[in-house]
């Protein structure tokens, strides 16, 4: 079966536009997404990049593009106050729930991602966090200790060094086979990839 490696954190905008967008083109190709989180502030220590929020011109035309996709995609897009968010519990969670969960492993990512920027919540926020986890159905407490478990720890570890030594400097990256898509304004050429 065709597939498409999903390289993600949750505190990147970009990464949760192309997650609203990613199945309906799975689905289209007959192809199956491979979830691969990892935590972007490695990525950026180890390839020496950074948040485009840190340039100031860049930054805001970045903001205002991803307001334009939004628009055109149909979904809201609302910046968390706190931005950039420390996500590296909320990584972990998603490797927890891979490992130890999988079959809360979608209505994870639909709870955190659609908290940070479909309401803008302050998801850096430890008690923020507990309340989405609640509303999700989770229970906080076993997620504190999903998260404190060490293979999950090393499993997130695993995928940021995994995603560093295939290329990977920022989110959303995706790979089609060996041919890697930066960006969620590539969906055409992912859609493209997984069509031939």
């Amino acid at each position: 079966m065709k597939q498409v490696e999903f390289y993600f954190d949750f505190g990147s905008p970009a990464s949760y536009l192309a997650w609203t967008q990613l199945p309906k083109i799975a689905a289209a190709a007959g192809a199956r997404i491979v979830w691969k989180p990892m935590l972007l502030g490695g990525v950026f220590k180890a390839t020496g990049n950074a948040s485009p929020v840190t340039v100031a011109a860049k930054g805001k035309w970045m903001m205002g593009d991803l307001a334009r996709f939004a628009a055109r995609y149909g979904v809201p897009l609302k910046m968390p106050p706190s931005f950039p968010v420390n996500t590296l519990a909320m990584m972990r969670g998603a490797v927890g729930m891979q490992m130890r969960q999988p079959a809360d492993f979608d209505r994870y990512v639909k709870a955190m991602y659609e908290a940070m920027f479909g309401r803008g919540l302050n998801m850096g926020d430890p008690d923020v966090v507990a309340g989405v986890l609640a509303a999700a159905g989770f229970d906080a407490a076993a997620f504190a200790a999903l998260t404190a478990d060490a293979a999950v720890k090393q499993g997130l570890v695993a995928n940021t060094e995994e995603a560093v030594a295939r290329g990977v400097f920022g989110a959303p990256t995706m790979f089609v086979g060996e041919d890697m898509h930066f960006g969620q304004d590539r969906l055409d050429f992912v859609a493209q990839a997984l069509a031939r």
